[in-house]
């Protein structure tokens, strides 16, 4: 694990508090989508909220993601699942497909925000910006100040945060966001299959993780997408 020092713990309490904030609009974009289809399950167990009491795991939102900090191991945290009720949806594919996209567009659009917030920050000359080739858009502090050493911190931790969690869960395993928008897209007559792979998934993403398919998928798509933020600078 190395040296723990101030700076480290420092990092380590932004990454928190960037992970937290963002598993809270994600679980709480899915509680709000669902209700718009007519499931109010999770609105009444008042899951629409950012309140992070209503969508903490002990384990997939706080331990899991701190063993992967100070140990570098690809994990990714996750938070309580948002329960809803498919059989109070209007027009149960279309609400499949929204609801379950929700949390990953509400992801995509912290990190476009944090995106722009960078690149606003470089204008002013508040922040230097460059590509880390595993983080992608990253951004450092030109001056000395505390606060804006954390400022650039924290939204780096928004964007990369953000990105890792929307391409993670667009990926088609069970019980991966991805697993039912295909689902609500394909044919009915694809059940079986993925009724089959729901069995295995799980074990799946383990195998995925921990064989490193995972850091060479974000090594490509990271660039990819910090690439806009960075255009024109020298």
């Amino acid at each position: 694990m190395g040296n723990i020092d101030s700076n480290t713990i420092g990092q380590f309490i932004l990454f928190m508090v960037a992970l937290i904030f963002s598993l809270s609009v994600h679980e709480s974009a899915h509680a709000w989508m669902s209700n718009r289809f007519g499931d109010d399950l999770a609105r009444l167990q008042g899951r629409i909220t950012l309140n992070p009491a209503a969508h903490i795991d002990p384990i997939g939102t706080l331990l899991f993601p701190a063993i992967a900090f100070f140990t570098h191991i690809p994990i990714i945290g996750w938070a309580k699942p948002t329960p809803v009720n498919p059989l109070k949806w209007r027009n149960k594919r279309v609400a499949n497909f929204w609801v379950s996209a929700a949390g990953v567009i509400s992801n995509a659009i912290i990190a476009i925000i944090a995106g722009i917030i960078m690149r606003v920050l470089f204008e002013f000359n508040i922040v230097e910006l460059y590509l880390h080739p595993f983080y992608g858009l990253a951004a450092e502090a030109t001056s000395g100040s505390i606060i804006a050493e954390g400022s650039a911190k924290l939204l780096s931790g928004f964007f990369s945060l953000n990105v890792a969690l929307a391409i993670f869960n667009l990926i088609p395993v069970p019980p991966l966001d991805g697993s039912k928008i295909l689902a609500s897209i394909l044919p009915p007559s694809f059940e079986p299959a993925i009724e089959t792979m729901e069995r295995f998934g799980f074990m799946l993403l383990i195998v995925l993780m921990f064989t490193g398919v995972f850091s060479f998928l974000f090594r490509i798509v990271m660039p990819l997408v910090s690439y806009p933020f960075v255009i024109g600078i020298g």
